[in-house]
């Protein structure tokens, strides 16, 4: 499984999540740290964008700890279940995606 664009470009303030940062901090990590550890840690591979070399940098270096279970469970439950782009559900919108709109 591949998480597409992870950090949801940085909406709903996940960059400033209050939850997300203390859990960094326990592990010296940055938030995006976190959000990369946690989709690893579930199996997911997750596919993060930059082109700035210190943030390639630190995407990379995330195998030197380990999310702890409350810690896995406290991100876990931030899931609103609803994507932050757009509805998967919407037949409109799956048809515009995968190019059947015409």
């Amino acid at each position: 499984m591949e998480a597409w664009a992870p950090f949801a470009e940085g909406r709903n303030n996940m960059f400033t999540n209050p939850e997300l940062k203390a859990i960094g901090d326990r592990y010296g990590k940055t938030v995006a740290q976190v959000i990369l550890r946690w989709l690893v840690q579930r199996g997911i591979v997750p596919l993060a964008k930059s082109v700035k070399k210190e943030r390639i940098q630190e995407n990379i270096d995330i195998f030197d700890f380990e999310l702890n279970y409350e810690d896995m469970e406290i991100i876990e439950s931030m899931n609103r279940n609803k994507s932050c782009f757009f509805d998967h559900y919407n037949a409109a919108t799956v048809e515009m995606i995968a190019g059947l709109d015409r």
